[in-house]
């Protein structure tokens, strides 16, 4: 759970500011085109993926040179901070063009935490785990990020339901980002209780970085090579898809939103098993099973969501979460054993959000390109099953460091 609760409280904050954009924008960008305010504030959005990296340098710095569990205890207050902060600040009607100012410098900063959080909660948790439960307590990061977008999902919804929307404008936007403070203080209390050091970190001489860019450069590329698929699926398959259900195909599906929710709750209870089916088959071959079949199964499942059927919604989200599953469950214990202990977190750090940063926040853009480009609705599809390809051949030629 202390390791864990971390993944909840970054994703929950990152992820209503998406949820609450529309509300927000006209706040703190007001412009005659709602348009333009609208994308203002998703290019704050964006800007926080590209802090990504950096977050990973740094708490992979303190991860590897201090310890596992004081970058964990650092990270999640400062995803907390600006995020509390963000539901305190004044709006462009209060202090002019300062208002933006502030909540890109805060945006910032949480992209910074983002970047860092999640990888060193999974070397922390695949690391504190017994030998042959290494799968499946890593897949735990991955559960708490999932469950912190359906959680912030959750609250905005329940916010706007009991409010009006000019309630929701006056005041309403800041609930979901105050309430913030509650996951933060529980959090901090779970990770005050680990251990004063944790199973690794600590102890290496030379700058991790330098080691990493120096002597590992190599597999920081490889690596990045065999996240392709995980770093693109999750964000096409459960981001992008209700308005690609609603907006995009030529019959839209009723309950598109609804579908996507329970597809993702499906996703969450997965990834835990996946793990599991990890440490009992090995890491790679479940991960490898999942990649190849996602790539199998990408074209037949759009098709068949292109002709607006609920019933083919419903089921391919299912099938969608449970080969997804199997893509990410396994990933956090093999992405442990990439790099030795003392510049783990760095050399996985930059190349988890390298490639997230560079596959995972461009594939709804991407996808909408290529069905502009081509006229195909269905050319997701062959975008995904490309990343799959790529992304089984790195992965069986990945040659791993051992858990040490």
């Amino acid at each position: 759970m202390a390791g864990a609760v971390g993944s909840v409280l970054e994703w929950y904050d990152f992820a209503i500011f998406g949820f609450l954009a529309p509300t927000m924008s006209p706040l703190f960008f007001p412009d005659d085109d709602p348009v333009v305010a609208l994308i203002q504030t998703y290019g704050i959005f964006a800007a926080g993926y590209l802090m990504r990296p950096l977050g990973g340098i740094v708490f992979g710095h303190i991860a590897d040179r201090i310890g596992r569990t004081q970058a964990l205890r650092w990270s999640i207050a400062m995803m907390a901070v600006p995020t509390v902060l963000v539901g305190l600040l004044p709006t462009h009607a209060n202090i002019g063009a300062s208002a933006a100012a502030l909540l890109i410098l805060l945006r910032l900063v949480q992209g910074v935490s983002v970047g860092g959080e999640l990888i060193a909660s999974i070397t922390f948790l695949v690391e504190a785990a017994p030998d042959n439960r290494r799968g499946l307590h890593g897949s735990w990061a991955l559960f708490g990020a999932v469950s912190g977008i359906l959680l912030g999902s959750a609250v905005v919804s329940l916010v706007e339901a009991f409010i009006d929307p000019q309630a929701m404008s006056d005041y309403g936007w800041r609930i979901p980002f105050l309430l913030g403070l509650v996951i933060f203080l529980m959090g901090r209390w779970l990770r005050s209780i680990l251990a004063v050091e944790s199973p690794k970190g600590g102890g290496v001489q030379e700058l991790p970085l330098k080691r990493v860019l120096t002597q590992h450069l190599g597999s920081v590329l490889h690596l990045i090579l065999c996240m392709l698929l995980y770093a693109a699926a999750f964000y096409v398959l459960f981001v992008w898809m209700p308005t690609y259900l609603s907006k995009i195909i030529p019959t839209p599906v009723s309950h598109a939103m609804a579908v996507n929710t329970l597809s993702t709750v499906f996703l969450v209870l997965l990834l835990p098993v996946a793990g599991w089916l990890g440490d009992r088959f090995g890491l790679r071959t479940i991960l490898l099973l999942g990649i190849a079949l996602l790539g199998l199964v990408a074209y037949p499942l759009f098709v068949w969501l292109d002709t607006g059927s609920l019933v083919a919604a419903l089921v391919s989200g299912l099938v969608f979460a449970l080969l997804v599953s199997w893509v990410q469950g396994p990933m956090p214990a093999l992405l442990a054993q990439t790099f030795p202990s003392d510049i783990r977190n760095t050399g996985v750090g930059i190349a988890y959000n390298a490639a997230l940063g560079l596959f995972g926040g461009t594939a709804p853009m991407v996808c909408t390109w290529l069905i502009s480009r081509t006229g195909d609705i269905a050319a997701p599809a062959y975008y995904l099953a490309a990343l799959a390809a790529v992304s089984f051949v790195a992965l069986s030629t990945l040659r791993l460091a051992g858990h040490d």
